[in-house]
């Protein structure tokens, strides 16, 4: 059995998509370096949101050719289950809120987030969360009508919205988690009866606070995922944080052993495929063998520096993995999603990946 490859989200947009790109593809090199965090690069003041609201035929052209485009790029270069590249999202996490009541874009609070990492204003729970409008079936089938692969659609999880957003009405993350991950839950049941093969929820802040994830963290992801058929792959992102802006050397990521504290919590759940970051902090590989029926996607491509690997890297690296986890149990990608990366140096890293896993 050939180990397969996917790709986990954000890819840069082609640079005539009508919405900006959240990792400030569109600024100079110096004002990306002055980037706080991602979530600090959205710009309350923008108006790209309307764009979900209007009808306008020409717009929607322009997704649909960026769409195609973006698929083309990763099925060229030798990926198995691309991803939409998250193109129509102003932001990986407040395009989903746009979607759901009680969350307000007017009423906006600074705080810090990711156990501190860093700052950033962002929207306010106003009132009780609930579904607006389901949105994610619409793009799957924008996405899907462009290749016979599989394409996987990717959604935060609960946990890390509620890290991302302020609250003025909960006053408890796991009563603002159990809520939105009901919100959650209906995305993905309409994904998954539409025909959506993988669907991944991406929870990064599992491995910001382990303590948290065991306490309602994953009994609240385990919620959103209710009502996912069984043939549907069930996917969780666990990255341990990106980077300011590309080659960026100091950030502050995630603890050493966040994996090795919710690994066993993993392992007795309904995920089917968790996907761990390796490539920029290299794991300790033991950790792979506490995964007995759980498949891992396993972070071969450095996502935060522009150095290409070589091809014999990686083949190294997945020789010693698979001294750990079964050759069917393991999915080659990249740590997290490529966008900061122009779209030849994206290309240029899954072709490396595509060709070392094809000859391992």
């Amino acid at each position: 059995m050939s180990i397969k490859t996917t790709t986990i989200g954000a890819y840069p947009k082609p640079n005539y998509t009508p919405i900006r790109d959240w990792f400030l593809q569109d600024k100079s090199d110096e004002e990306k370096k002055q980037s706080k965090g991602l979530l600090s690069n959205w710009d309350p003041k923008s108006e790209d949101h309307k764009i979900y609201e209007e009808k306008d035929e020409e717009k929607e052209k322009l997704f649909l050719k960026a769409i195609e485009e973006v698929i083309l790029d990763q099925t060229s270069s030798g990926i198995d289950i691309p991803t939409d590249g998250e193109v129509r999202r102003e932001n990986y996490i407040f395009y989903q809120l746009r979607f759901f009541n009680g969350v307000s874009f007017e009423h906006l609070t600074t705080k810090s987030v990711r156990k501190g990492a860093f700052e950033a204003t962002l929207p306010t729970i106003t009132s009780k969360v609930s579904n607006k409008s389901l949105r994610l079936v619409d793009d799957w089938k924008s996405a899907q009508q462009f290749t016979d692969n599989p394409v996987k659609i990717t959604i935060p999880g609960p946990m890390t919205i509620t890290d991302s957003i302020a609250d003025d009405y909960y006053n408890d993350p796991k009563k603002m988690g159990y809520d939105l991950a009901l919100c959650i839950s209906n995305e993905v049941k309409a994904l998954s009866e539409a025909g959506c093969q993988y669907i991944q929820i991406d929870e990064p802040v599992f491995a910001r606070k382990p303590e948290e994830t065991h306490d309602y963290g994953m009994e609240n992801l385990e919620r959103a995922m209710h009502g996912i058929l069984k043939e549907t792959q069930r996917a969780c992102h666990i990255c341990c944080g990106y980077p300011n802006s590309l080659d960026s050397e100091h950030y502050k990521k995630a603890d050493l052993d966040a994996y090795d504290k919710i690994a066993d919590l993993v392992e007795d759940s309904s995920i089917d495929e968790v996907s761990l970051e390796d490539s920029h902090r290299p794991l300790d590989l033991k950790l792979l063998e506490k995964f007995k029926k759980t498949k891992v996607i396993m972070g071969l491509i450095d996502v935060a520096k522009s150095r290409m690997e070589s091809v014999e890297e990686i083949q190294k690296r997945i020789r010693e993995v698979l001294e750990h986890i079964d050759e069917e149990r393991l999915i080659a990608a990249p740590d997290c999603g490529l966008g900061f990366f122009d779209r030849n140096q994206a290309k240029q890293k899954m072709q490396i990946l595509s060709k070392a896993v094809k000859n391992h």
